[in-house]
């Protein structure tokens, strides 16, 4: 849709929605306390903060998670140990029974020197006390093994009950986040369902128009670099009104390739097949916590794409923007991780050519959007070492049809996307 185009559009919708009136459930809140209705700015204000906030809550709940997913491991290695302590501390109190039970029978040596004096073969009582002292010795050693073995599994005993406490409480906080996510996500339904359909519509159509405006700001800055798309290209490749005969065109195939030859940089081999999977799970729904394969939150979807290209990253897109490497923008090539929102709570994958891949919010799907869609904070590269592909050889992966449609604002979001445990 070309730019006057959609002013039109958005001109009509809000002219439409200045004479309907919205109502508000209790935690919504799209009326105003004086009556009056809500314009399409404000709410779709209010539904973007409900759904950064349910993000944050969910990459909060994630973060949490990884450390429980440790904490465990770590419980099971404690417990293992203070088993195997156990275990040996059971063998040493038997043998240091049979050493009090040789004791009170009696069964004990002379000592060397009585035996050495008494003795009618001196050589012999000689290599007598040299035995003796090796039992001896047993003994002493057995006692020591019994008293450090004690001491370790006291050790192990107590560090096993602090590990396991602490486990206990990380699974109380995930659940007071997961909590939290529902609320947000509740919140967010509870606005939506307040909302007429062409409410709704004229929501989706102010963002789209957002995004556009903070597209071509950001195409146009040059804070892509010499690989910056090219502001007239229209990736999903809908008819645009010519100003000159006021026809409808669609740019050639061959056009739009070139464009996007132009445009690209090469991702590095690892960055191609991370890119490769993202971009197969288009069309897959955004599930909080979700690490897929069936389903993806935002960092789900990065981590476990450069899992599946042998490059290991952290699961939240806090932990993403603060660990890995940071990249310019200008320096973007298809892999890097583009990071949103001052609190780096949302994130995508660069396909190139000014688009990312990306699971968007709850209600939506997997898809491709303009860079610009969300507020930018900055981008990460999870293999900064590794050298680039040739850029004259590399080939985008091929984009499923549809891969850019649907809208951003989740207005599909349904009990289901909150009953997650």
């Amino acid at each position: 849709m070309s730019a006057r185009l959609l002013r039109s559009v958005c001109t009509a919708a809000l002219a439409v929605l200045a004479a309907i009136p919205c109502t508000a459930p209790a935690g919504a809140a799209p009326v105003p306390d004086d009556g009056a209705p809500r314009s399409v700015s404000a709410l779709l204000t209010d539904m973007r903060k409900l759904y950064q906030q349910a993000e944050e809550a969910t990459e909060d709940y994630n973060a949490t998670e990884v450390k429980l997913k440790a904490q465990q491991a770590k419980v099971k290695n404690v417990g293992a140990g203070l088993t195997g302590a156990r275990e040996s501390l059971v063998r040493s109190r038997a043998q240091i029974g049979q050493l009090a039970r040789q004791q009170y029978q009696g069964s004990s040596e002379l000592s060397s020197y009585v035996e050495l004096l008494l003795a009618d073969d001196p050589q012999h009582a000689l290599d007598q006390k040299h035995l003796m002292d090796r039992a001896q010795q047993d003994r002493l050693s057995t006692v020591a093994r019994f008293t450090n073995g004690e001491r370790r599994a006291d050790t192990l005993a107590a560090q096993s009950r602090k590990v396991l406490a602490e486990q206990q409480a990380l699974a109380a906080k995930q659940k007071k986040q997961r909590d939290t996510v529902r609320t947000k996500l509740t919140d967010v339904e509870k606005m939506l369902a307040s909302l007429t359909a062409e409410q709704i519509a004229a929501i989706a159509e102010r963002e789209e128009a957002d995004t556009d405006k903070a597209q071509e700001k950001l195409i146009t800055s040059g804070a892509l670099g010499d690989a910056a798309p090219e502001p007239e290209t229209n990736g999903d490749a809908e008819p645009e009104t010519s100003p000159e005969a006021g026809t409808q065109t669609v740019p050639d195939t061959a056009t739009r390739s070139a464009s996007a030859s132009r445009s690209l940089r090469a991702p590095s081999a690892n960055g191609g097949k991370a890119l490769d999977y993202a971009v197969k799970q288009i069309g897959k729904p955004y599930l909080w916590g979700a690490e897929g394969p069936e389903a993806y939150d935002c960092s789900g979807l990065t981590s476990r794409a450069w899992a599946r290209a042998g490059v290991n990253v952290p699961r939240t897109s806090q932990q993403q923007w603060a660990e890995l490497p940071k990249v310019k923008l200008s320096e973007l090539r298809p892999g890097d991780l583009v990071v949103y929102f001052p609190k780096a709570t949302h994130v995508a994958m660069y396909l190139g050519d000014g688009k990312v891949v990306h699971a968007p919010r709850p209600g939506s799907r997997v898809k491709v959007s303009p860079l610009a869609s969300n507020p930018l904070l900055g981008a990460v590269r999870p293999d900064p070492g590794a050298e680039p592909m040739d850029a004259e050889s590399y080939k985008p992966p091929k984009l499923p049809p549809g891969a850019t449609k649907g809208s951003d604002t989740g207005n599909n979001t349904r009990a289901g996307d909150v009953s997650r445990t």
